[in-house]
């Protein structure tokens, strides 16, 4: 009881278990982005894909509550890490309003956060939800048009998702937040639990920018594709 207590009052425990979370979730950022790239394999590829993960409801709800957790405990103590850093510098830097020791993405780690928020609830609705009133192309993609023999075509739902410009774009802006947050806070993580020389800094700093890059890569490629025919 006394560490869990110690988790949760003390700012070391608070970093260990944004650490931990942000790795669960890195995790997942990185299997859904292999998962969706299935689609450039072909219609077959993708739905079958999709319909693995559907036909195992129990561990795919296991998976979500999971995630859930994890989304909600690295909130909740990037936002008390925050408010403590402010309360312990409540005038700022004088002479020098932007620290030389951080850099831009981890002065805006809450802003983007709460970007990254918003687009989490549009991707949601959009995609997992269904709510045919934010897709911008009046379908419902749980009607009959979206299913083949009973199964959902997430081939269809994917081009038709990212068919319309302007959903394609908030996506693509987006995901550049995510990369952008990911640049940051996967190097980060490491520090957090007290991997903190130079040497390694350096090394782990290169690593998450090429890991972000990629991932932007791999999310974008889908919509761009869809917009430009490639994927049709």
């Amino acid at each position: 009881m006394s560490v869990i207590k110690n988790l949760y009052y003390s700012s070391v425990g608070k970093k260990y278990i944004m650490a931990i979370s942000g790795l669960c979730l890195l995790t997942f950022v990185i299997g859904h982005s292999l998962g969706n790239l299935q689609v450039f394999m072909g219609k077959e590829t993708i739905n079958r894909y999709a319909h693995f993960l559907q036909s195992n409801k129990e561990i795919l709800w296991l998976v979500r509550i999971f995630l859930f957790t994890m989304l909600v405990l690295h909130l909740w103590t990037s936002i008390r890490l925050w408010f403590e850093n402010r309360a312990a510098r409540p005038i700022g830097y004088f002479g020098n309003p932007t620290p030389m020791s951080s850099t831009f993405a981890s002065r805006n780690m809450m802003f983007m956060g709460i970007v990254l928020g918003c687009f989490l609830v549009y991707h949601i609705l959009h995609y997992t939800v269904q709510v045919s009133d934010i897709n911008l192309i009046g379908k419902d993609f749980s009607g009959a048009e979206f299913q083949i023999k009973g199964q959902r075509d997430v081939y269809k739902m994917m081009i038709n998702g990212f068919s319309h410009p302007l959903v394609s774009l908030f996506y693509i802006l987006g995901v550049g937040g995510l990369c952008f947050h990911i640049s940051h806070g996967a190097h980060s993580l490491f520090q957090s639990v007290g991997i903190n020389s130079q040497y390694y800094h350096r090394i782990l700093e290169k690593a998450a920018t090429i890991l972000a890059i990629i991932l932007f890569i791999g999310y974008v490629s889908i919509p761009v594709s869809v917009l430009t025919g490639i994927l049709k």
